[in-house]
């Protein structure tokens, strides 16, 4: 069956910005016109702009992952070596954004999403932690909100990994990543609190490399999710619209450019971005 990406690519072309990495993960566009993207391995964030060459934006980060804004342009980090999430104030200090639940120590924070009331959504597989050391006894989605309590959204979930709204807040989307490599949906109540979890797309695969990890949407409602191949595209309704190959395998996506259509691919060693066709939805601010 033919794919329909012409419906979401602008062209074939792919631009790589940079390499010579280990492991990148973590994209996101700062609005001041410059990517920012970590290097899981080294502990590093950089920043690069279009056209420029990457400068270490912090090091020693814990060996940070997913990276979002707060609703005041803030930068929350998840940061899995050091189990919490960390936000850098406007002065510059780096803060304990999150680093328990209940009193006992999180997993490792892998991915996050904010939601239009400033509260941030974030997974905490325990894939990776010994079973003397995990403090909290399930793998699961957790919630911040704007005044600080928590709550957990998702309980018992296989390995959570990237995570993204609908255009509208309504669902909530799930990568899992291990043996059932799927897309879960859940519906998302005005009080954050989200029901009726579901599959909602198939990403298994005989390809030799990938797993259902970073996911975005893009206004059309449609969800890009990486995974075996390259990055997987779903129409509004899941159904599957192709897979965007790519010279390395990437882990995760972030939207951005001047005009929200630039797609930043991470992939291994390096850092590609690919024009589309419709926009990508924005981060919330206040």
């Amino acid at each position: 069956m033919a794919d329909r990406l012409s419906e979401v690519l602008e062209s074939d072309d792919v631009e790589q910005l940079a390499t010579d990495f280990v492991f990148t993960e973590g994209p996101l566009w700062h609005p001041e016109g410059y990517w920012l993207f970590v290097d899981i391995r080294r502990s590093l964030i950089f920043r690069i702009a279009p056209g420029g060459e990457p400068k270490v934006e912090r090091d020693n980060s814990g060996g940070s992952n997913g990276l979002t804004f707060d609703l005041q342009g803030r930068l929350i980090m998840c940061e899995g070596d050091n189990r919490r999430l960390t936000r850098r104030e406007d002065n510059g200090s780096i803060s304990v954004f999150v680093d328990q639940w209940e009193g006992k120590k999180l997993n490792r924070p892998n991915d996050l999403v904010g939601r239009s009331d400033g509260t941030v959504y974030f997974t905490n597989p325990n894939g990776r932690i010994a079973p003397e050391d995990r403090e909290i006894d399930f793998a699961g989605v957790h919630a911040v909100r704007p005044d600080g309590s928590q709550f957990v959204a998702i309980r018992d979930f296989e390995y959570p990994n990237g995570l993204v709204f609908s255009p509208d807040e309504s669902v909530l989307y799930v990568a899992n990543t291990r043996e059932s490599k799927h897309i879960e949906a859940f519906d998302v109540a005005v009080d954050g609190t989200v029901s009726n979890g579901r599959v909602w797309a198939d990403m298994s695969s005989d390809e030799p490399d990938g797993v259902p990890d970073g996911m975005k949407v893009d206004v059309e409602g449609r969800v890009y999710c990486t995974g075996p191949g390259g990055c997987w595209v779903f129409d509004s309704d899941g159904s599957n619209m192709g897979i965007i190959r790519l010279p390395e395998i990437p882990a995760n996506v972030a939207w951005g450019g001047p005009d929200h259509r630039t797609m930043l691919f991470t992939a291994r060693t390096s850092i590609y971005t690919m024009r589309m066709t419709t926009e990508g939805i924005h981060i919330p601010t206040s």
